[in-house]
Order: structure tokens, then C-alpha cells, then sequence
């Protein structure tokens, strides 16, 4: 095996993140995690056990794929690359001269070798787990010929515990905690190597992913500076931790496989200090239990398998949300929006079995019963999925909490908890049954990068939805929610393809969001156009300043999807600075879908979203794989020259804005609420020329009525006013003091009255003071 004498620091301005793990070769299909969070040295340390299957590319091999898929540069024998760890039992691994360690498998680079995504690790041992100690565990093979001394024995055990029916996941999930209690083969002990991203681990004499370990248990502890976890404190200054939606992802918490098709199952023990809440992404709303050391121990697990990367964890001081006793009269606080009745389908490829024609569309109608509704349709592996389940299909709102620190605790009270089964009901009525059984809300502290990040079973909440008007925490409880299907439920296969994850979550949320609100079909109209409105805006002004090739959605193009031999890959654009604060695969995104409705209905196609939903749960799409089911299932728009190639063309394969929203962005400044917007710039533009010139003497503020406006509307005012060339300073502290702007929320306004804009503003005007 060759590697670089000294691998260089990625230059995140062109360079991509590396997915090392040989996921072709070895899966990773259940981890077990026994974690401890030591919140003095600001680490969460223990071991993971993880429990493996020869992948697709399992063959006797000999391992000869480099598997860091990037330019090695200069390269020497691996006996020169310098280790980052120096296991405890390195002996004659270690260089007496230079106090380094060598790759430990200098004299064997035939033998298979066992890759995981991981950086910022501090791994102290690796070791095989004896699985046949386990007495349950042997009953799985009774009546099977197997020779229970022989090598092939925990081969074979794991192989029939994974195997396990998902009707039995209560069996199989209690076998793996006994099997992570297991000790150690102590005959032989494994090998292993840190370089920048991954861990390796091999076996001596062992060539072939299937005579690999099945079972090896991993100890470590993170590093306090490690990418994936922040270590700060919360609102109320007490300390607190939680994981990051970083590019990273989960390789600075613990040893994974992080390539989305690595999808696998889970169960957590976290133990923290008794005043701490511990919560995590796990199904169960686990129930803290005294632990020896005078710690809490919290138990979670999930049965329907996800990428690692979806894996969440939060631990402080945190309160629970409760309701107030008066909002339970007549049970106002669980009552849930109306209902909408959501015309069903059945999708039959190319060919609709009915073709009559709705009277606003010629495309064929889509036909599907109530009892069709019912029926189970899952190409998913098996595991216990609720849509099988006739009481998941009945429940529109779950079970859910919501937490936060002890300062924000009414304001959750107040805004979230009222609002979160009215937006679970909404999305309810529109998309089916909820893939997950329960969600907790945590409102996150200061420095939380985003204003949301969904988790399965968890939503993290920014602070800044809690100020101002309900909408804003309303329209992001709903983006969240929206996750659950598109993000989680049916995930990206291809990590750069965004867009499915968060250019579904921006349209749904708007058509959630005004379920929520009830609104007429006009006033739902107005607000969807102000809105698709603000966001061209937005995304005219990314584009314009930002590298042509973030601005693409599907980078990858025609290789998306494609990984080297080995099930290694590459991230484009992951490490790129810029890449975080760009909204362009949230915004064209939502723009393509908005496209696609426009086409057939948004009728027609929110219920094509329910026959997706169905279909795809619990996979991993590309973008084709939506496409093509709705070029399928509405035949009549290929001679509109709606194609699929088309598509990949103006939409997600080039940079810029397509010729569809060039035309239709014109029509969404003749709405009344963008009149409305339009005469109050004028106002005070004329107010802004006619006071505050040329002295310092205070004048009486003219007496000018202006109109009561929407938080969207305020939003278009401030970006009207933006755009002039000067404002005076007595115009700048009205508009505060008339639309009280520091009290509205932080996405409408709050950003565009910080300092630096009112100090643009100020700038060679002091002596108007």
C-alpha cells in the first residue's frame, strides 16, 4: 500500500472532502455506543462496537486500491507515514530514534484493510469481539451444520443476528447490547493507523473482507476542538454540548462509515452528571437511569436505518416546555388545523391508468382510493417502518416535547410548543404517515450556525425564531418538519445533490406553513408570490456574487452517484468556506419544484409528493429518480419539451438563473402586497428628502400615516430602501422607531438593522446629529 510521505493540508478553496470508507468492501450495519461526557476535560469518551457485513465488492482480495481517492502527490513506502496515534501495545512499531510510529502492517500489505471515516479521534485500542461467548446468541444457529470452534463461527453468528426479521428487532437489538458487552480476542490483536480522515484496521493473515472480524469494538474519546461536537454554554451560562451539522459530519464524534449508503441501525448509552439531560436521535424517549459513578445513564436506539451522519446528540442543563394550564380549556392546545383533503393516485410508470382530463390542466388525473392509500408499499430493507401501520397512518400529530434553557423556557412555551402539532398535522394532511414515532425540539444556544437542523426524532431550533412574530418560528418548525420525509426519510445518495434535502423542505414549508394558517386561496396566493418574490431577490444576489460552480445542484453531473471500487468518494465543494452561508441549493431548488408545479397543478402535484413519499421512503434517490417518476407519471409534458435532459440543463447541471424564472419572476411584482410595499418606499423617500438637511437644529417629524405591514412586506421595504442611493439620519431612527425593528424576528429584519447597515447609512452624515 503506497501513501503520501506527508499529506498536504486540503486547500478548502478547491479541494473536496474525502469519503475513505470501503463500504463496496465491509458495511457497517449496527453500532452500539457507550459513551461518557466528561464536561471538565470537555470530551465524550468509551467505545463503539460495530457490527459488519461483506459488502457488495466482498471478494478474496488483496488489497492494492489506493483508497484516498485524491492526487497522492510524491509517494514512499507506507514504513515512512507517520502515525497519529501509537496504539498501547505498538512495541516494535515504534521508531526508537525518531519517537514515531510506523504503519503497523509494514510486512503485510497483502492483508484486507478495514476503513473508517474518522478525524479528530483519539483512538486508544481496537479489538475483536468475541461474539460466541454470548449464550443467546448461539440459538440462532441451531440446526445449522456450523462448526461453533472454527473461525467461520462469529462469521456466521453476526451474519444470522442482522439477519434477524424487523418483527424480532426487540430480539435483535438486546443480542447486540450483550454481544457489545463481550470480551475481547485476545489472541491475536488488531492492527490499526490514523491519518488525517480515516482509521484503518487490519488483521494479520486475514485478505478477504469476509474472513474479516465481524464484530470489533473501537475505544476513544473526541477532542474538545473536534469539528463535529461544540462545547459552549448555553443561554443561561451553564455549560452544554451538542453536534454539529458541520461538513464533517459525524467523523469527529466516533469511527463511522460516512458515504450515505452506508445506512445502518443504532443504540446509544450516554451517561452525563445528574443535572444533565442527555438527548439524542433515537426513537425511544429514553428515561434516565442512576449509574454507578453517580452519573445518569440514558438509553436511546433506532430501528429504521440511516447514514451515520444523521446521528444527533445534545446534553445541558435543559428545561422541558410544558403547557399552560389555561391554554388545556377545552383542549385548545392539541387541537389540530383542519383537515385537507389530499387527492390520491396510483402511479403506473408511463401509462396513467385514467386518462380523463382535469378542466384547469390536460394532464391526465391521478386516481387513487382511500383504500389503495392504506396499502403498504415499501421497497426499503426490512426493518419496522410505519407506514405499514394503520395507527402511524391515523396519527397526524406525535408524540413531541419541547426544551430549552431555563431564559427562553416561556418563550418556547409561548411560540413553540402551541405551534408544533399544528405543523406536524399539516404535513400530516398533505404527505401521509410520519416516518419517525416521536420528535423533541431543543431551542440550541448562542452561535448555532443556521435557524434549524433536523435530526431523526430531533429538531434543533435557533434562538432567533423565538423573537418577533410567530412566522418565522412557525415557517421553520414547518421547514424541519419537512425534513423528516425529504432528508431523512428518502435521503440524497449523492452528498452534493442538496437540493432534494433543502429545496424540498423551502417549497413544502411555505404550503405547510399556510395549512397552519388557514388561509384563503387568495391571501395564500398573495403571500406565496411575496415570498417566491423575496427569494429571487436572494438568490439574483448569491448569484451574482458567488463562484459559478456552487451555483450548481447536481456538481457531479452524470458521475453522480458513482464511487471508485472500493465505495470511496470525494465531497465536492465540502470544505469550502463560502459553501456554508449559500442558500442556492435551498433557493433554485425550491424554484425547480415551484417550475414543476406550475405545470401540472399544484394540486396534482402535491399529491404526486404523497405517491413519492410512498414509493421512495427509507432509500436514498438522486435527482433522476424524482425526475423521471414525474416526467412518468405526467406523460403529456414531454411535448411542452419537458425532459429529463432538459431539466439537467436549465436547472441543475449549469450556473446561473433558468429562462422559466427569468419570464415568471416579473409576474410576482404585480401582487397587491408589493403595491402596498412600493407606496410606502415612496413615502419615505419623499420624508427622507424633505427633513434633516443641512442643520442640527431638532425639527418636528412630519406627520405621515404609515400602513401596517406583514413581516414579508417589511422585509421588501427595507430591500426597496437598500437599493437607494441615500437616506437621512432622521428617516433611519423612524423607520426603527415606526416598525419597532428590533423587536421583529431575526430572518425578516433584524439583520438588515444591525450596526454596520446603519452605519453604511450614517457614513459623512455625523453632522446631522
Amino acid at each position: 500500500m503506497m501513501e503520501p510521505k506527508h499529506q498536504p493540508e486540503l486547500d478548502p478553496n478547491k479541494d473536496d472532502l474525502p469519503l475513505r470508507a470501503n463500504t463496496n468492501h465491509v458495511l457497517v450495519r449496527h453500532y452500539v455506543l457507550d459513551l461518557t461526557v466528561d464536561f471538565q476535560k470537555k470530551v465524550i469518551g468509551g467505545n463503539i462496537v460495530l457490527f459488519l457485513e461483506p459488502g457488495k465488492g466482498a471478494v478474496s482480495l488483496a488489497f492494492s486500491e489506493d483508497p484516498h481517492p485524491q492526487d497522492a502527490g510524491d509517494v514512499e513506502q507506507a514504513s515512512c507515514f507517520t502515525s497519529t496515534h501509537v496504539p498501547d501495545d505498538a512495541g516494535p512499531n515504534l521508531d526508537q530514534k525518531s519517537g514515531v510510529s510506523k504503519l503497523p502492517w509494514d510486512d503485510m500489505n497483502e492483508d484486507f484493510t478495514l476503513i473508517l471515516d474518522c478525524c479528530d479521534l483519539l483512538v486508544s485500542k481496537v479489538e475483536e469481539v468475541d461474539v460466541s461467548t454470548v449464550p443467546e446468541l448461539g440459538d440462532l444457529l441451531k440446526g445449522d451444520t456450523v462448526d461453533q470452534d472454527s473461525q467461520n463461527s462469529s462469521f456466521v453468528l453476526v451474519q444470522k443476528l442482522i439477519s434477524i426479521p424487523s418483527d424480532r428487532w426487540r430480539q435483535q437489538h438486546d443480542l447486540y447490547l450483550q454481544c457489545s458487552y463481550a470480551s475481547g480476542v485476545h489472541t491475536q490483536p488488531l492492527l490499526f493507523h490514523m491519518d488525517q480522515w480515516s482509521l484503518q484496521v487490519r488483521k494479520k493473515g486475514v485478505q478477504s473482507p469476509s474472513d474479516f472480524p465481524p464484530c470489533l469494538r473501537i475505544w476513544y474519546e473526541t477532542k474538545p476542538t473536534g469539528g463535529s461536537v461544540r462545547w459552549t454554554k448555553d443561554q443561561d451560562d451553564r455549560c452544554c454540548v451538542y453536534t454539529m451539522g458541520s461538513p464533517i459530519n459525524n467523523r469527529a464524534l466516533f469511527p463511522c462509515q460516512e458515504p450515505p449508503v452506508a445506512m445502518s441501525t443504532w443504540q446509544a448509552c450516554v451517561k452525563a452528571p445528574c443535572e444533565y439531560t442527555v438527548l439524542l436521535s433515537g426513537e425511544n424517549q429514553a428515561s434516565p437511569m442512576p449509574e454507578e459513578t453517580g452519573f445518569l445513564q440514558w438509553d436511546y436506539y433506532v430501528t429504521m436505518p440511516m447514514p451515520a451522519s444523521t446521528f444527533t446528540i445534545a446534553a445541558g442543563k435543559w428545561q422541558e416546555a410544558r403547557v399552560r394550564v389555561h391554554n388545556l380549556e377545552e383542549g385548545e392546545s392539541e387541537e389540530p388545523c383542519a383537515t385537507l383533503t389530499c387527492r390520491g393516485m396510483t402511479y403506473t410508470g408511463s401509462q396513467p391508468t385514467d386518462q380523463s382530463c382535469d378542466r384547469k390542466s390536460s394532464h391526465p388525473k391521478l386516481i387513487f382510493s382511500a383504500e389503495e392509500d392504506e396499502q403498504s408499499i415499501c421497497s426499503h430493507v426490512d426493518y419496522p417502518c410505519r407506514f405499514r401501520l394503520s395507527t402511524s397512518r391515523a396519527q397526524d400529530v406525535i408524540p413531541h416535547r419541547v426544551f430549552a434553557p431555563f431564559c427562553h423556557l416561556q418563550k418556547a412555551e409561548t411560540n413553540v410548543l402551541p405551534l408544533l402539532p399544528l405543523c406536524l398535522s399539516a404535513a400530516h394532511s398533505l404527505l401521509g404517515v410520519h416516518p419517525f414515532s416521536r420528535l423533541d425540539v431543543l431551542i440550541v444556544p448562542p452561535g448555532f450556525s443556521s435557524l434549524g437542523m433536523a435530526s431523526p426524532h430531533i429538531i434543533f431550533l435557533s434562538q432567533s425564531v423565538l423573537a418577533g412574530e410567530r412566522g418565522l418560528c412557525g415557517a421553520r418548525l414547518c421547514h424541519e418538519i419537512a425534513h423528516s420525509w425529504f432528508g431523512l426519510a428518502i435521503g440524497a445518495r449523492d452528498w452534493t445533490e442538496e437540493w432534494i434535502s433543502e429545496g424540498f423542505a423551502t417549497y413544502l414549508e411555505d404550503v405547510f406553513w399556510a395549512k397552519v394558517q388557514q388561509l384563503g386561496t387568495r391571501e395564500d396566493e398573495e403571500q406565496r408570490r411575496l415570498k417566491a418574490l423575496l427569494r429571487w431577490r436572494r438568490l439574483k444576489d448569491e448569484l451574482q456574487n458567488s463562484d459559478e460552480e456552487l451555483q450548481v445542484l447536481r456538481p457531479n453531473k452524470d458521475t453522480t452517484g458513482e464511487v471508485s471500487e472500493s465505495g470511496a468518494s470525494v465531497v465536492k465543494h465540502a470544505l469550502n468556506p463560502g459553501k456554508p452561508f449559500l442558500q442556492v441549493h435551498y433557493l433554485k431548488g425550491y424554484f425547480l419544484l415551484k417550475c414543476l408545479a406550475s405545470k401540472v397543478g399544484e394540486d396534482e402535484f402535491l399529491s404526486f409528493f404523497r405517491l413519492f413519499v410512498r414509493r421512495f421512503h427509507g432509500q436514498l434517490i438522486l435527482s433522476q429518480d424524482f425526475l423521471q417518476m414525474f416526467l412518468d407519471t405526467f406523460p403529456a409534458l414531454s411535448s411542452q419539451g419537458l425532459t429529463l435532459g432538459a431539466i439537467y440543463s436549465d436547472w441543475l447541471d449549469t450556473p446561473g438563473i433558468p429562462k422559466w424564472l427569468e419570464e415568471i419572476s416579473s409576474t410576482w411584482t404585480h401582487t397587491q402586497p408589493v403595491k402596498e410595499v412600493k407606496e410606502e418606499v415612496v413615502k419615505w423617500m419623499l420624508l427622507s428628502g424633505g427633513v434633516g438637511k443641512g442643520t442640527k437644529r431638532k425639527r418636528a417629524e412630519p406627520k405621515v400615516h404609515f400602513k401596517e405591514m406583514s413581516p414579508e412586506q417589511l422585509v421588501l421595504l427595507l430591500e426597496f430602501l437598500l437599493e437607494e442611493a441615500e437616506l437621512s439620519v432622521s428617516c433611519l431612527s423612524l423607520l426603527q422607531t415606526t416598525y419597532s425593528l428590533r423587536d421583529q424576528d431575526a430572518e425578516s429584519t433584524r439583520h438588515r438593522t444591525n450596526p454596520h447597515w446603519m452605519q453604511s447609512r450614517f457614513q459623512g452624515r455625523e453632522e446631522e446629529y
